[in-house]
């Protein structure tokens, strides 16, 4: 196994020289090469009873996130534009529902109980206790967002660039050269950016306001996650596996078949288990990280369609969203 994780790590770094040569090319005809951004698997009716309990929710729902400061599930679903927060202590609860003039299309968490919301030319920051929310100006179609430490905020774009607000400074600088910024990822003062239509992973120098290395991931990569290592987990639904990136010096640790179409993707910290969804066969997958290799230590029958998944990681429960309005799905994976 020791063999395979270098030969992965250097065909990522030779791959990586083209990936850059590509995005810093002046010519036209020599511009950076992408393909068709890879997508969860359209899946199979569910016939296996899912585990734990389904809350019925009466609509798709397209990202679930949960933010452990209030205790909440926030889920986007694509019917209106609306967001619904869900009481972590009772699922069954009607949700909250806070309403929007336009779709979401990523959250992320900030500290104090603040999940932002990436949205067409801005991004909405939600008080999850109160629910009141404000909106920072965006300069295009906002595709990915994440806060630094220091408040700073990262803003990922659908043409490839990627804007950095200090909301108190009002200071703001422009990273350019990716095609799309679908995932954003904050790890201590660095960030990394996923780009789907290149299935890349990229350091981002900010102080300099340029690319650094950039890394293919994968055959199709989807969704990223972190962990308290401070690694990068994304999913290669192309190519079924999960892949484990260090920020330290962006590098290739860990890759191994995950299954059929792993989508998306969590980390438990307390456990310390990624959990994969497989959107090909309606199931979620636990992984021990902690060798070489990831080795498999639980897996459950989902709701059909699992595109999002999110842990409390106060109890360990996985709680899962059904893209196909099959209901909110919530797993104990820890013993009582």
């Amino acid at each position: 196994m020791a063999g395979l994780g270098a030969r992965a790590v250097a065909t990522s770094i030779g791959l990586a020289f083209l990936l850059v040569a590509g995005c810093t090319s002046n010519s036209d005809e020599d511009a950076a090469v992408t393909i068709e951004p890879a997508s969860a698997a359209q899946s199979p009716t569910q016939n296996t009873a899912p585990a734990g309990i389904v809350h019925p929710v009466d609509q798709p729902i397209v990202s679930i996130t949960f933010d452990p400061d209030t205790r909440t599930a926030v889920a986007v679903t694509d019917v209106g534009n609306q967001i619904l927060l869900f009481p972590g202590d009772d699922l069954a609860a009607p949700p909250r529902v806070i309403p929007l003039a336009e779709g979401v299309t990523q959250v992320s968490l900030a500290p104090g109980g603040v999940a932002l919301l990436a949205m067409d030319k801005q991004i909405g920051r939600l008080d999850l206790h109160t629910g009141d929310l404000t909106f920072v100006p965006a300069q295009g179609d906002v595709r990915s967002v994440a806060q630094f430490p220091d408040g700073r905020i990262a803003m990922g774009l659908g043409n490839g660039e990627i804007h950095i607000e200090n909301l108190e400074t009002n200071e703001s600088q422009v990273i350019d050269g990716l095609t799309s910024v679908d995932a954003l990822a904050v790890v201590g003062d660095t960030l990394t950016a996923l780009d789907r239509g290149q299935t890349s992973v990229t350091a981002i120098d900010v102080p300099d306001s340029s690319l650094g290395l950039a890394l293919r991931a994968g055959e199709g990569a989807t969704q990223l996650t972190t962990d308290h290592f401070g690694r990068i987990l994304v999913t290669d639904t192309r190519g079924d596996e999960l892949l484990a990136y260090t920020t330290d010096a962006l590098m290739l640790r860990q890759r191994f078949p995950a299954g059929p179409a792993p989508y998306a993707v969590a980390y438990d910290d307390q456990s310390d288990r990624a959990w994969v969804t497989l959107t090909e066969t309606n199931e979620v997958v636990g992984f021990d990280l902690s060798s070489g290799a990831g080795v498999e230590t639980a897996r459950y029958p989902t709701v059909r369609q699992p595109n999002s998944v999110a842990v409390d990681t106060v109890n360990g429960d996985l709680l899962i969203g059904s893209a196909t309005g099959d209901g909110l799905q919530q797993i104990p994976t820890r013993s009582p």
